[in-house]
């Protein structure tokens, strides 16, 4: 399940299907991700083929990543039996 968005705009898309705040080209790709991820037990769950899922490691270890587009991704922790602080972000910085 997913307990927390660290996003503002993940938050209104999944919980109030506002999608203002996310690309129009990636709406399909964060909905099934989303999806994934509140259906999730365990991070492993969403290694799945198109994620792209892995997890980070340095400053952001104890986080995981999926893809959605180019450089951007969603990044999230992870306690117990739930997904938290689910990003969206840049994190390569370009």
């Amino acid at each position: 399940m997913i307990r927390s968005f660290q996003n503002k705009a993940l938050k209104r898309f999944w919980s109030d299907a506002d999608a203002s705040g996310i690309k129009p080209e990636w709406r399909g790709k964060v909905r099934i991700v989303l999806g994934a991820m509140d259906a999730a037990k365990r991070p492993a769950d969403l290694a799945v083929p198109g994620f792209g899922f892995h997890a980070l490691t340095g400053t952001m270890d104890g986080r995981f990543s999926i893809t959605v587009s180019r450089n951007w991704r969603i990044s999230f922790g992870w306690d117990g039996e739930d997904a938290t602080h689910v990003d969206l972000e840049d994190y390569h910085g370009s």
